[in-house]
Formats: C-alpha cells, structure tokens, sequence
C-alpha cells in the first residue's frame, strides 16, 4: 500500500475517534500534510541551524522501527527492543544530527531544580539518571529513500526528511502558529507560565531530554511541566499485539459506553504507575460506583420528588443536623478536588467526589423521605415540612456532584443536570459548585433515566 494511502486510512480512523469516545479538541492536524506545521518544522530547524547545532555525519546503529528511536546494545532486552519485543533493525546511512550532548549540563540543572517539573519523583530521577550517564547527540533526518519519500523535507537538502520524532514534537507549538508568531501561539506558548505535557512513559526521553533541549537550542520557551502517566497492562504486560494480550477498547465503548471507560481509567488507575486491566475489575467498578452509587442516587431522588411531589422540587423549609451534614461535606469536597488535580492526581479527585456520592445516599438512608411521606399521609404537618427539605438537599447534593463530574465524564454530567431540570451552567463558576440558590423550588424534574444500566450478563473471573 502507498504511504500516502496508509496514513489517509489510519487518519481518518483516528478522526472517527473524536465521536465514539466522545471526545473534544480545537484542532486535528494531520502533520506531513499541514502547511502551517510544514512552515513551522522549517523554522524550528532553522532556528537551531543557525545556533551551530546541526551537522551532518555518516551513521550506524541499531534501529526499532516502532519506537522510532536507536538503541544501544546495552539498552536492548536480550537483543530486543524493551518497548517492543523486536529485533531492531541495522541501519547505516549519512543523516544530520543534533548536539544534544551541549545542553547536558543545562538539562540536569533545569530538571534537578524543578524549574522544568517531572512528575512523577521517580520519573524524574529516572531522566536525571540519564542525563547524568552523557548525552550524546542524535539522528534528527533520515534518507527521502528510507522514509519512503513521506515525512517534511529537511530546508535546503531534498535528500532528507526530518526525523519523525524532531518534527512531531515541534506539533506543540506549530499548531499554535509558531511560523508566524500568531497571537494563539504569543497567548498558550510564549507568555504562557503553565505550559504542561502530558505523556506516557515509554516516550519520556524525547519529552524530558530531546524536546526541552532543541527548544533551548532554538530559544523557545520550555514546558513548566511535565505529567507522566504509566502504562495499562494485561496480565501484568504491556499491550502487545505480538503478544496477544489485546482488548480493543472500542469494543468496551460498544459495549459499556464511553462515559464508563473514561471513569473507569480515570478512578480506578493510578496517574503515575502501571495498572492491570481484568473485565472482572473493569465491572466491579462499573456495577459499584456507576451503576449503585451515582445511578441508583440520581434515580432514588428523581423518583422520590415525582412520588412525594408530583415531579417538582420543593422549597426547603427547616434543616436538621443531617442537612447540615451533608451541606458540610458538599462544601469540602470542590478543595479536595483542586487539590488533588493541581497533583495531575485524577484518582484521589473522583475518590473526594464520591465522598459526596457516599455521603448523599446515607442522607437518604438516614432522613428516610419514605418515612416522612408516610407520616404525611397520617396528617403529620411536620413530617411534610422535614419530606420538602429532604428533597430539597438531595436535588441540590446531586446537582454538585454533577457539576464536579464534568471535567471526567462530561455527558454524565448532562444527563443528571437534564434529570434534575437545573442548568448545567449554573450562574458563574464561584457558585456553581456552592450549597445553595442553584436548585430552584418548583422546577420540574424529568422522569427518572438509569444512567448506567446495570449489567445483564455481568462477565466473570475465568472468562476475563
């Protein structure tokens, strides 16, 4: 098949991507192809061109193909790329290459004092461990002949197209229209103090060595930080297709929804290290926080208020210590979250929502609305007043969780808001996640929806 044929195809597989994983983005830049990112490439080289630090040399080594990266002979696994499995390939040829080894000192220094921040610890003790065995410069072209005439031709020598790796990384900021200073790139990059990547593990030396150091080069602003988030793995390996230890995860979204997999991979697994994949696990999960907790909350206090209520949110007329409880606990969580997140820590952020979550269905074991409307019916005006405020605090605990929930599965977030029949804005940003005045008296709720349906045929421990 054609180069150009293969990319177009997987191209446009990844587009598809944008809607069965619902997902959002500004751009989608097919890179060899974008005449703004071509321009940019140039530049970049350009720039570290005329800093003295490109030259051209004849070169051997030892090539993985899917890492798109030389290996010494020490770094290989009995011969095998670490990443990969495979045998790298012997490659020889005249390519240019980039004097990394001069920005060596001035990496441990950026990196050691945290003004460049990887994230992990260990990462970044992993980078400086590097850093510190010598940087030797690296191939940054390969022949027109091996690429395959794809790739950005390297300015002034149509024999050469940049390395993969040297181009894509510059998609950082060519995106942003860094070829003619553009003003997205003078607001996001340049003036920019939280410029942060996240990546996973197995590129961490082209993020925390390669790229911060031809930025240095080309006198660009570097990252403030940099996330490295670890691999999922089954049966403790990493994903292989060589290995046979594949679960294609549109076949999840098929079949438990999009919503339930990015919960999934955001509460379950730890932001910085590797996590073991099972069904077992993944449903367990699925049937305890989505389907009981978050589902059966939204649907016990959706159908309550049309039960009690005729479908309509009542005003609250009194409190007791169990709202103020539960008002208590509403009221702490949005820090936590914050906190957690200024951690690049997802995991420990939904756990101090579902604090929330946890502490709004003990309100309703607690407050026993089906106790009160009983009372109610006897001609106990008291039990009415306490069944009104009841309703009231459950709508308003529900309605911030789904506003705390938006930033991890945003198209939860909206059915609960829709349900609730409150908006999904709230007013401003200061109140929407505040106790209070959000939950309006006499709105009208919908009829309660499971969000997430329980499973019928839940797999178990042997089939996973």
């Amino acid at each position: 098949m054609p180069v150009e044929q293969l990319v177009r195809r997987n191209r446009g597989r990844y587009q598809d991507l944008r809607s069965i994983l619902d997902l959002s983005f500004d751009q989608f830049i097919a890179t060899a192809e974008d005449p703004e990112h071509r321009a940019g490439a140039e530049k970049i080289w350009r720039a570290i061109d005329a800093a003295g630090d490109i030259y051209k040399k004849h070169y051997e080594g030892l090539y993985c193909v899917g890492c798109e990266q030389f290996y010494d002979e020490a770094e290989l696994d009995d011969g095998r790329c670490p990443e990969h499995g495979t045998v790298p390939d012997r490659v020889e040829e005249q390519n240019y290459f980039f004097r990394l080894s001069r920005y060596a000192e001035q990496l441990d220094e950026l990196i050691a004092s945290d003004r460049y921040r990887v994230i992990p610890e260990s990462r970044k003790n992993e980078v400086l461990s590097f850093i510190r065995q010598g940087l030797r410069d690296f191939s940054i072209s390969r022949s027109q002949e091996r690429a395959k005439g794809w790739g950005i031709r390297v300015p002034d020598d149509p024999s050469q197209v940049m390395y993969v790796w040297f181009d894509a990384l510059a998609n950082y900021i060519t995106a942003l229209g860094y070829a003619d200073d553009a003003e997205k790139y003078r607001h996001y990059w340049f003036e920019n103090p939280h410029r942060t990547h996240a990546i996973g593990k197995g590129v961490i030396r082209f993020h925390a060595i390669f790229w911060p150091a031809m930025l240095l080069s080309a006198g660009v602003p570097l990252p403030e930080t940099l996330f490295v988030h670890g691999y999922i793995t089954i049966g403790g390996s990493k994903v292989s297709k060589s290995v046979g230890n594949v679960i294609d995860p549109l076949e999840l979204v098929e079949q438990y929804g999009a919503e339930a997999v990015r919960y999934y991979l955001l509460r379950a697994v730890s932001a910085t290290g590797d996590h073991n994949f099972t069904y077992e696990g993944f449903e367990a999960r699925y049937t305890a926080d989505l389907a009981n907790d978050l589902g059966n909350l939204l649907n016990r206090t959706v159908s309550m208020i049309h039960r009690y209520r005729e479908g309509v949110i009542p005003a609250p007329d009194d409190s007791s210590p169990l709202e103020n409880g539960l008002r208590d606990v509403a009221e702490h969580v949005p820090g936590k979250l914050t906190a957690a997140l200024d951690r690049y820590d997802p995991q420990a952020g939904l756990s101090a929502v579902w604090e929330l979550v946890i502490a709004a269905n003990k309100y309703v074991e607690e407050a026993a609305p089906w106790k009160l409307a009983a009372e109610t019916k006897k001609g106990d005006d008291a039990a009415d007043i306490r069944l009104s405020s009841v309703l009231h605090a459950l709508a308003e605990a529900v309605r911030i969780i789904g506003a705390l929930l938006e930033p991890f599965i945003p198209a939860t977030s909206e059915k609960i808001f829709d349900q609730l029949g409150v908006p999904s804005d709230g007013t401003n940003w200061a109140t929407r996640y505040r106790w209070g005045g959000l939950v309006i008296a006499g709105t009208e709720v919908r009829k309660a929806n499971p969000i997430f349906p329980r499973l019928e045929s839940p797999r178990d421990a042997a089939s996973a």
